[in-house]
């Protein structure tokens, strides 16, 4: 007999995305149950969600003896128990929330099972997005989006005909560096780039929002996920974060989602869907909020967006390659080796030095990725 709760694998359990996630199951234990968990280094956090949820099963790669690991969970061995928990039969579905490549070959196995994924990680379809949505087109996988922009998308569209959209436009905060002179931003540091005005979110994500890559490489996302050609897609800065994406049909007509600017919003709609739970993780008050505010994105302030979404068009293996780039540049952003400025220019300077080619493989897709990030991880600042 089917179980009356859906069953959930969340990947990246103890990161920004898996712990607003688990935070919605908690506020609906009669609609999930997690039939597994997985992170990177959080031992003691992970062993946290096992005891609250009752987890049968979980995977971590920096484990703890310490860590007081519950016996009635199974502790599987890292990274091969990515796969096995994103593979597992009895998943509906299977929460990727990881970041960078830690996901790519845990998806390949979900949707090689024809498990649902809900994902994150938008890198992954960047990387590999013709292959991935061939793979779930054949097993007959759904891939369904967690981030705000392509949720608001996917709620747009529907019960709306393709061929009646005219484009689709994503909505961007602006980042903390929307008005700062352009010596500002590429003298910015590391704790000023970590202060988004509206969003409560991971390290990696809050950089690149702060850059705008994130804008060019949800663009690429969206193209994968909504099957519409680049010359659709379109990004407009929009800082109050409360309209999360429109779409504009063809008779000139715009749908756009509102929400407050909280992730457990989309996390929850991908989770419940097709329906919809009673129960908001956040409201919002618009005759408070006052006014709604638009303006086209900079390009010359913030060049990594057209970077990206130049990648993006080129095709092959180019957005691997900026997505490893991306990587290399907020780890040594992060660590205090780079100003803003440095990040945009290594960026730059690997996809400049980049030759891609065609895809053909999720292996060759992971060796490009591999490649920007070495690029930049081996980049010098040139004498001033």
């Amino acid at each position: 007999m089917a179980s009356a709760r859906k069953r959930l694998v969340v990947l990246g359990s103890t990161g920004s995305i898996g712990t607003q996630t688990l935070d919605v199951v908690q506020r609906h234990r009669d609609q999930f149950e997690i039939l597994g968990l997985a992170c990177g280094r959080n031992c003691d956090l992970l062993v946290q969600q096992i005891r609250a949820f009752g987890v049968p099963q979980a995977c971590v790669r920096d484990y703890s003896p310490a860590s007081d690991w519950p016996a009635a969970c199974r502790r599987l061995p890292y990274p091969e128990g990515l796969t096995e928990l994103a593979a597992h039969p009895d998943a509906d579905i299977v929460v990727v929330a990881t970041v960078g490549e830690a996901g790519f070959r845990p998806t390949e196995a979900a949707l090689s099972a024809g498990n649902t994924v809900a994902l994150a990680s938008k890198e992954l379809l960047v990387m590999g997005g013709a292959l991935f949505r061939d793979l779930a087109d054949r097993q007959g996988a759904q891939i369904l989006p967690i981030d705000s922009e392509h949720s608001a998308i996917w709620q747009c569209l529907a019960g709306e005909a393709s061929d009646a959209v005219r484009r689709l436009i994503l909505t961007a905060s602006g980042g903390p560096f929307r008005r700062a002179l352009p010596e500002a931003i590429r003298s910015a540091t590391a704790a000023q780039a970590l202060k988004h005005p509206s969003w409560v979110m991971g390290q990696k994500v809050t950089i690149d929002s702060a850059t705008l890559i994130n804008k060019g490489l949800e663009l690429i996302e969206a193209h994968w996920l909504f099957g519409l050609p680049y010359e659709k897609l379109d990004a407009i800065v929009h800082p109050e974060s409360v309209v999360h994406s429109l779409v504009e049909f063809k008779d000139g007509s715009m749908k756009a989602q509102l929400g407050a600017p909280d992730m457990r919003s989309p996390i929850q709609y991908a989770l419940a869907y097709p329906n919809r739970l009673n129960g908001a993780p956040s409201t919002l008050d618009l005759a408070h909020l006052g006014r709604l505010t638009f303006e086209a994105p900079d390009h010359a302030r913030f060049p990594l967006l057209k970077t990206a979404l130049r990648a993006g068009m080129m095709g092959g293996t180019a957005p691997a390659i900026v997505c490893g780039a991306d990587e290399a540049a907020v780890e040594r952003f992060l660590r205090g080796e780079f100003l803003l400025g440095d990040l945009t220019d290594a960026v730059e300077d690997a996809m400049a030095a980049a030759t891609p080619a065609p895809l053909t493989s999720l292996e060759q897709a992971f060796q490009a990725y591999q490649w920007g990030l070495e690029q930049v991880r081996r980049w010098q600042r040139p004498p001033r």
